[in-house]
């Protein structure tokens, strides 16, 4: 091997094989002299690499522990079976290590060829390993959110809501963290001007951009303190909602945002909505508008002003005598 950059990976590599070298088996394996497999051992030294020597018939080399990991040179079935594992563990929400193995997932995924990246997939798809209760995260989709953080990139993706209801999000992603053993982005959704959890067991199809921004201020200690609610003032403000809508709750689950969990049924042809919310009280009048069913709001000022003001806004989209432009009376 004459390509001198090459020879020392293909001997890093042989190094971090747990196990002592002859210098005249390196020396086989990578088809050069003794001598320059010393020349090379000390060129390892050199860029840091603990490599270690003994003496004696079975003697040789071996790279130590140092204080520092060095860079992992791996082959095609080491690369594979690495992968494989990382999305096990990032799909499973292991306790204390699923965010570091969505990053390195990520690191690695973005490396590998595209032929190691589809023997990764196909094992996996193949592979079936108990989840516990709920649904859990498609790695790969956890990988590409992942890479976006650490890119401080937009991405696009397809979200389904409790209830099945597609939308699509344009994000300023800030973190991922795991709470109850599910997966959660954080980030700020720029159709809507607010913060926003995703659970990522419902994203599909993410696409990044390309287009960097610069992280806003999180309200927030970090992503996981987001997901767990202990906000603070720095960000959108909250406020109290109290809506009485005539539909049955299955009808409305799901189609007013996340927190699907403080709408209750009022009677059997009712539901009612209370609770503290920070997203755009705009957004949530559009929505309620949008439902096509009677309700009513009690105590809830914001939202009453935007309601307001929707309403004037349709009052002069009427003619002036506030009757229908093509009237449906049979003798008209």
């Amino acid at each position: 091997m004459n390509d001198t950059p090459g020879r020392l990976l293909r001997l890093l590599s042989l190094l971090q094989t747990p196990r002592e070298w002859p210098g005249s088996e390196l020396a086989d394996r990578l088809g050069v002299s003794d001598r320059t497999v010393r020349r090379d051992i000390d060129r390892l030294r050199e860029l840091g690499y603990p490599v270690e020597a003994t003496l004696g018939v079975t003697g040789g080399y071996r790279l130590a522990a140092g204080a520092a990991l060095p860079p992992l040179v791996l082959d095609d079935d080491e690369a594979v079976a690495i992968a494989v594992g990382l999305r096990a563990a990032a799909g499973q929400a292991v306790a204390g290590i699923e965010e570091a193995s969505v990053r390195a997932l990520a690191k690695l995924e973005q490396v590998l060829p595209h032929k190691l990246r589809r023997r990764v997939r196909v094992i996996g798809a193949a592979t079936a390993t108990f989840s516990g209760d709920g649904p859990t995260a498609d790695p790969e989709v956890l990988a590409t959110l992942a890479a976006t953080v650490t890119n401080t990139e937009r991405v696009r993706f397809a979200y389904r809501d409790a209830a099945g209801t597609e939308t699509r999000r344009n994000i300023e992603p800030n973190g991922l963290a795991t709470l109850h053993r599910r997966w959660y982005l954080v980030g700020f959704d720029l159709d809507r001007n607010a913060w926003r959890s995703f659970r990522v067991d419902r994203v599909e199809r993410p696409q990044p951009t390309g287009a960097r921004f610069t992280p806003r201020e999180l309200p927030a200690t970090d992503a996981a303190a987001y997901v767990a609610g202990a906000r603070t003032d720095w960000g959108t403000k909250t406020y109290r909602v109290d809506i009485t809508m005539h539909a049955p709750a299955y009808r409305i689950a799901g189609r007013l945002g996340e927190a699907s969990g403080a709408l209750g049924t009022h009677d059997s042809d009712s539901c009612r909505l209370r609770e503290e919310r920070d997203d755009a009280p705009e957004w949530l009048a559009s929505q309620l508008i949008s439902l096509g069913v009677e309700f009513e709001v009690r105590d809830s000022p914001e939202l009453e002003h935007h309601l307001s003001v929707a309403a004037a806004r349709i009052a002069r989209a009427l003619p002036a005598d506030n009757s229908p432009r093509n009237s449906l009376h049979p003798n008209s």
